[in-house]
């Protein structure tokens, strides 16, 4: 064989090989960003992520731009929800290789919110300001993922930027608009490597800026507010069954009665008594008139009105004024999304069906202690216009939560951040009080002030302040961020059509 027939072969072997290796970098670079989020925080990996995405994107076919989106959604989803497989495996009480197969599916299914929106980025976007128009594409493909199909907002980009220097853009924009900075962030520094040295300039003024906005745009509403969270530790796998429900009434009853006269809000957690609040009805009023005249009490509990309708909700003892019912329930553990046709799957594999209802998507705040407390419950902490819409009549935010349904994972502690970053976006002091961890008093600039450790029985106290005002972001929501993203796609979108009817014009 000679040199030639020699350099034949290995171009076609590299070429063959090519797609292999774009497809390992891609799966690489999904789980970097899964590294950059909690509870590894680095951070700094975001935008090396993104850049890795990017890099010679525009010289890939749309087909290939999709498959490169798809396996960076497999190494995200496949890395940083792996607590699915736990939930269904652990607490669901399914079998091994019907987990993984649910799991595998679930993640495949995620992936898909990349592979398309990258492979049509690829299809009507040109070479020039693609930097503008990939970041923009990769918030488009965020917006999507919030809604679309019920939503599913985990690992966001912009989530994992909670401690980086890119924060202060939150207040402002939110998340959305502190993806679209990690994201023109990694754009910028591919472009920056490839010697264009014009996009230093913006890409400094994006880490720059943020040391110009305000330290702090909400004031103090009144005095600090003493606060207990209760953490039960019950075990998940007991919790519903008669002896759960002796265990957990023993528990939170006990740590109630334990807790100092000068507490003005005592906190219990998602669904702490596994009864409906019929069933409790005996128990929460002895709870009730053994508090002091100054402490108010609220709890996650289950509800039933007259209907027979199911609601997971918060209530309150002693004088507290209102109750709040979950509105965005987690689609096929608190309600059945495409019940006609996925009814018959969930029988088949011997799955739970779940019935819960959702509560109305506008809910007047709790007042409590004096102040008023906008609420989410569990999974709904992730959707930051959800918690955007309470914090606008609220001087607090509250959550609370059963993470035992993560096991040992690192759900729970993407979850916190999360919450983290809803205090910030909305300059809001945060309690989070979950069954057993991760617990955690939030200040309004996102810093955890006060927090227990996991799996333990326990009784976190501390002070939060009531905070009056209205962040840039509490006042708009996302939709600016959207929009933005949206324009920069569409910047590409319009250079590409231009340049099609140049080629055209030139071809005559």
């Amino acid at each position: 064989m000679d040199v030639v027939d020699q350099d034949k072969e290995y171009t076609l072997f590299a070429g063959r090989l090519s797609p292999i290796i774009d497809c390992v970098v891609a799966l690489a670079a999904g789980v970097l960003t899964t590294l950059s989020a909690a509870p590894f925080s680095l951070w700094w990996l975001g935008p090396v992520a993104v850049a890795l995405v990017y890099w010679k994107i525009q010289s890939l076919t749309p087909v290939m731009a999709t498959l490169r989106g798809w396996c960076y959604g497999v190494g995200l989803f496949g890395s940083g929800t792996s607590w699915v497989f736990v939930a269904i495996h652990d607490f669901s009480g399914t079998g091994a290789l019907v987990a993984m197969f649910l799991t595998t599916l679930f993640v495949s299914v995620l992936a898909l919110f990349f592979a398309v929106p990258f492979g049509l980025y690829r299809r009507i976007t040109g070479p020039r300001f693609a930097f503008l128009s990939f970041a923009g594409m990769w918030v488009v493909s965020e917006w999507l993922r919030t809604w679309l199909l019920t939503g599913f907002p985990w690992l966001l980009l912009g989530t994992s930027q909670i401690d980086s220097p890119l924060a202060p853009w939150a207040p402002v924009g939110g998340v959305y608009l502190l993806s679209l900075m990690t994201a023109l962030t990694g754009t910028l520094g591919v472009e920056v490597l490839r010697r264009r040295w014009s996009c230093l300039v913006p890409m400094a003024a994006l880490w720059v800026v943020p040391f110009l906005l305000p330290a702090q745009w909400t004031t103090p509403a009144g005095k600090p507010i003493r606060v207990a969270l209760l953490q039960g530790n019950l075990d998940q796998r007991i919790k519903w069954t008669a002896q759960g429900q002796r265990e957990a009434v023993n528990i939170y009853t006990t740590m109630t009665q334990e807790q100092a006269r000068d507490i003005d809000l005592i906190v219990w957690p998602e669904a702490a008594l596994p009864m409906l609040e019929q069933e409790a009805q005996r128990i929460l009023e002895q709870v009730a008139s053994d508090l002091g005249p100054n402490t108010a009490l609220l709890t996650g509990i289950l509800q039933r009105d007259s209907e027979g309708r199911s609601y997971n909700s918060v209530i309150g003892l002693n004088d507290v004024q209102g109750e709040y019912q979950k509105a965005h329930l987690v689609p096929f553990g608190e309600y059945l999304p495409f019940q006609s046709l996925l009814a018959d799957t969930l029988a088949f594999f011997d799955l739970p069906t779940p019935r819960l209802t959702p509560g109305s998507d506008v809910q007047a705040p709790l007042h409590v202690a004096g102040t008023t407390i906008g609420t989410a419950i569990c999974y709904e902490i992730i959707f930051a216009d959800h918690v955007a819409q309470q914090a606008r009549n609220a001087e607090l935010l509250l959550t609370v939560s059963n993470d035992t349904w993560f096991g040992r994972s690192i759900g729970p502690h993407q979850h916190l951040q999360m919450a983290r970053l809803r205090a910030l976006e909305n300059g809001r002091h945060l309690l989070r009080a979950t069954s057993n961890g991760v617990t955690a008093i939030i200040d309004s600039q996102g810093h955890v002030t006060a927090r227990a450790p996991q799996f333990e029985q326990a009784s976190l106290t501390g002070e939060v302040t009531p905070m009056q005002g209205l962040t840039p972001f509490t006042r708009t929501g996302s939709g600016p961020a959207w929009i933005l993203a949206a324009l920069l796609t569409l910047l590409g979108l319009q250079l590409n059509l231009s340049r099609s009817k140049n080629d055209a014009l030139d071809e005559k």
